[in-house]
Order: structure tokens, then C-alpha cells, then sequence
């Protein structure tokens, strides 16, 4: 299969590209890369018309719910939701039933994946048997199954020796450990970020040092016994000085952010929206203001969605009986796209290294570079579409999108990733 992608505007930072292109690709391989390519019938001509083609982006964050809540997602709608979204591969997180604690879920994970190969899937699996806390998972026998990396996502690693011994165990598999930071004892089951918002509107509410004291005692584990950590969905303006200082002092430590930490925040609860429910909570603007300056000055290493899809009818409960999570697939890029990009907070090639490039590195994966030779694994992007979020059109199985009636500008129109092509319904 021969696809020719002409007057593209390639960016891709690992190799310092960002200028117009014309790509032909065959048999998912890149063959030749240049200008006024022709001459040869192809499959697929696809005019970019300026429009930029980018190394595939990555989720290293993403809720796939499989095995276990096929009802809220399942492994081949996640897959054509990503791709919707514009990724090519995304790391799905271990909170299924059975929790992906054995190498037979992993397996199981990974097998279901390859029906479809359009987007790469990459099991993240638990730290802890059963997502508990009390004890180590087989953590070998599942890094030697597929696993990328180990989390406990939903819940912390509370026990500090637990903790200890995981780091160690991620320094001799070279995979991190992601953390999500959060002292239980402080939060409670709370909602809302204790502010004067949640007091204004009644909100039971987390104290944001239950995130930053976790993340501050890894950190003096991370100083003590060494490891591979990352502090996943970060949200306090405390937590990035926390891993800013680390960083300033040699641990090998990174974090990523979600769309909703950086844009939505506690003021936004008024009506009591449910699809505004996550955890971490939504901060205070100044809190979002930190975020947005950790990814300008290099702190955050990478976005993520944080994509957790729930069902209509759990959703539509009260605020506080309601499960924490919002999907975010679809509206990643287009989020960044509008907020970042336009506004020229970043530029294309810092957005894309956030996106696709550092993501796959803290997970120790191949990153895909657009050269000749190389398989192809491409996000095609129309910077200047514009658009508004309408969940009732994704391919999610779920609904519940903070972002919803959103005009974004900015947006994927397709992916090429090896021999499998999407092309969005918006490329025209």
C-alpha cells in the first residue's frame, strides 16, 4: 500500500525537523521524503495543504477498563477513541477486575490489543497485589509479560518500606514507578479541593498537601535508595516547586499534567457538574497558573489525559456519590492546541515533545521519527480547524467530558501508523 501525504508541514523535535514535505510511504515504511514527489500511482493521495504531520502522540495515561468494566470502556473502543484523538499509542493504567496485579491480565491485555493494531496499547501494571498497598506484585514476571510500568493509579503507595522496595525493584527493571500522590488520611473520600469555592458551595474537600506530602516523602526515598519514579496528574503549584527542586538536585524524577489540572479549576464546581468530579480535585486558577508555568519552564515533562470513562447513570448522581474521572482522549490535543499553541504559550515542537516524545521516553519506548527508513507512526493535525466538543460524536464508549460545548481550535484528522490508516471525519 503506497500513501502519499504532499505539502505537509513535518515537525518532528527529535530530529530537528519543521518545514514543508512531501511523504510517501510504502508498506508502512516512510520511502522517500522531499519536495514535488510524484511520478508513481499510489493508494492514497492526501493533500495536507500546510497542515502538520507529527510523530504519533502518547497517552501514557489512559483508563481502558478492560477486563472487568467493558461497560464504561472496552480495549477496541479505547483503541478508536485514541485514535479519534489523535494518538498512536497510549499506556493503560492497572485499575480493572481482576487488577492487572498477574501476568496472565497483562497477556490477556496485550492480546485483546493486537486485534487492532491502529494504536499501540501498553499495560501499566500494579505495584501492589490487588492495588492494596500491602504487598509487592510479581513485579519481574510482570515486566518480563509486557508490562511498562507500575502504578497503583486510584490509590498511593502509602507504606513507605513498600514504597522503598518498589523503587529498588524499578531501578534493576529500568521501569518507573508513577505514583499517584495522594494521603488518604487527609482527603477522605472529599471531592473538591479545600478552597473558599468548595466552602461556598458545600463541597466536602481534600487538603492539597495530601498530594504533596506523598510526592515529598518519594522524593526523599527516590534521594535515599534511588529508582525510576514519575509523579502521574500533578496539581498543586507545591507539587511542581516539590519536583522543580528535586530535578535542580540530580533525581531522576519526572511528572506529567492533564488538560483539566491546567485549565479547569474549583470555580467551576458551582452547578455541581459531575463530569468535574476527578481525583486529584480541581485546584484553585492559581494552582493552574503554577502547572502551565512547570511546562513552560521544563518541569512537567508530559501530558496526559487522565482518560477515565463512567457510565451515564453513574454520572448522574449526586456530586458527592458520583465516581471520580473525565475522559479525555478526543479533547487532548485540541485543548492543548487552543489554550497553548494559539495563545504562542508553546510552540508545535515543544507541544509535540510533551505529547509524543517524553512520554515514550519515561516508559523506555522507541520514539517514532519521520525519515526515510523509519516505519511510519504519524498524527496528522490541522492547527487552525476549528471546532466544538461534542461527546455525543466520540468513539468512547463514555460520555463524561469536562470540555463539553468547548470551541476549540486545533484538532486531529487522522494517524497512518504502519500499514493502518484513520482519517477523521474533520480532514477535508
Amino acid at each position: 500500500m503506497k500513501i502519499q501525504l504532499k505539502n505537509a508541514r513535518v515537525v518532528d523535535p527529535t530530529l530537528g525537523i519543521d518545514g514543508l514535505f512531501d511523504i510517501l510511504i510504502v508498506n508502512g515504511i516512510i520511502q522517500e521524503m522531499g519536495h514535488h514527489l510524484g511520478g508513481n500511482p499510489v493508494n492514497y493521495e492526501i493533500n495536507m495543504r500546510s497542515r502538520m504531520v507529527v510523530p504519533g502522540l502518547f497517552d501514557m495515561h489512559i483508563h481502558l477498563r478492560e477486563p472487568g468494566f467493558e461497560y464504561k470502556e472496552d480495549i477496541m473502543s479505547g483503541i478508536s477513541a485514541a485514535a479519534n484523538g489523535g494518538f498512536t499509542g497510549v499506556a493503560c493504567m492497572p485499575n480493572t477486575d481482576p487488577v492487572m496485579d498477574s501476568a496472565d491480565v497483562v497477556k490477556y491485555v496485550i492480546d485483546r490489543a493486537s486485534h487492532n493494531p491502529l494504536v499501540s496499547v501498553f499495560p501499566i501494571a500494579a505495584i501492589t497485589v490487588g492495588r492494596k498497598g500491602e504487598q509487592l506484585s510479581e513485579m519481574r514476571d510482570l515486566a518480563e509479560s509486557g508490562a511498562v510500568g507500575f502504578s497503583d493509579d486510584g490509590s498511593s503507595v502509602l507504606d513507605s518500606q513498600i514504597m522503598r522496595l518498589a523503587l529498588e525493584y524499578s531501578s534493576m527493571l529500568n521501569l518507573p514507578i508513577i505514583q499517584h500522590c495522594e494521603d488518604s488520611s487527609l482527603t477522605k473520600g472529599g471531592p473538591a479541593n479545600e478552597s473558599r469555592n468548595s466552602v461556598r458551595y458545600g463541597l466536602k474537600m481534600q487538603h492539597h498537601l495530601a498530594e504533596e506530602l506523598i510526592l515529598q516523602r518519594d522524593l526523599k526515598l527516590l534521594q535515599a535508595f534511588s529508582g525510576k519514579y514519575h509523579a502521574t496528574h500533578i496539581s498543586t503549584a507545591g507539587s511542581v516547586d516539590l519536583v522543580k527542586n528535586a530535578k535542580r538536585n540530580g533525581l531522576p524524577v519526572t511528572c506529567d499534567v492533564t488538560p483539566h489540572h491546567l485549565f479547569l479549576d474549583d470555580s467551576l464546581l458551582f452547578d455541581y457538574d459531575t463530569n468535574l468530579k476527578v481525583n486529584p480535585p480541581l485546584r484553585t486558577k492559581e494552582d493552574c497558573e503554577a502547572l502551565i508555568e512547570g511546562l513552560r519552564d521544563g518541569t512537567i515533562d508530559a501530558i496526559a489525559s487522565d482518560h477515565a470513562p463512567h457510565a451515564i447513570h453513574e454520572k448522574e448522581v449526586e456530586f458527592d456519590a458520583a465516581p471520580f474521572g473525565m475522559i479525555g482522549l478526543e479533547t487532548t490535543l485540541g485543548v492543548i492546541m487552543t489554550k497553548l499553541y494559539h495563545t504562542r504559550i508553546l510552540s508545535i515542537s515543544e507541544i509535540v515533545s510533551l505529547l509524543s516524545v517524553n512520554p515514550r521516553k519515561i516508559l523506555g519506548l522507541p520514539i517514532p521519527k519521520i525519515e526515510p527508513g523509519a516505519s511510519a507512526e504519524v498524527t496528522l493535525i490541522d492547527p487552525d480547524l476549528e471546532w466544538t466538543v461534542n461527546p455525543e460524536e466520540f468513539l468512547s464508549k463514555s460520555r463524561n467530558s469536562g470540555f463539553r460545548n468547548w470551541k476549540l481550535k486545533g484538532s486531529p484528522v487522522g494517524i497512518i501508523h504502519g500499514q493502518k490508516m484513520f482519517l477523521s471525519a474533520r480532514l477535508r
